[in-house]
């Protein structure tokens, strides 16, 4: 599959969920084990401290990981997070954040990926590693 149409199955994929749907994701590009999206951060996303929700950055890295262990794995396999670390660099304030996500590794069974989530004005805010569970959908 080439990368346009990777970017239109994972787009496909957005728009089937509510929950994908409602964060405002976008995918900007995709290739085989990479995966860049965008997604709105908005004022209602602000912690007590006035930045973006730190749950707001890992579920955007998150989902960037999962995404790019798809494009791997393929569309036969689930992608299941089963770890995830994150570290936090800087706040963010509302705008567009950015996140690509690059496999490590795609194994039979397991998967490696690892995320980087940047603000509008493109800083670094958030990077995060993530384990994956990729076996064959269940029956």
């Amino acid at each position: 599959m080439d990368d346009d149409a990777i970017a239109t199955r994972l787009r496909e994929r957005i728009a089937g969920s509510a929950f994908h749907r409602g964060l405002g994701l976008e995918v900007l590009e995709a290739s085989p084990g990479v995966v860049r999206l965008s997604m709105p951060a908005r004022e209602d996303q602000l912690n007590l401290l006035g930045s973006i929700h730190g749950g707001i950055l890992a579920t955007l890295a998150d989902i960037a990981m999962g995404l790019a262990v798809r494009t791997e794995a393929g569309e036969e396999r689930r992608h299941t997070t089963i770890d995830l670390d994150i570290r936090f660099l800087r706040g963010a304030g509302p705008g567009s954040l950015t996140a690509e996500g690059r496999t490590v590794r795609v194994g039979s069974r397991i998967a490696v990926a690892e995320a980087r989530v940047a603000s509008e004005d493109g800083v670094e805010v958030a990077r995060a590693s993530g384990t994956y569970d990729v076996a064959p959908h269940r029956s």
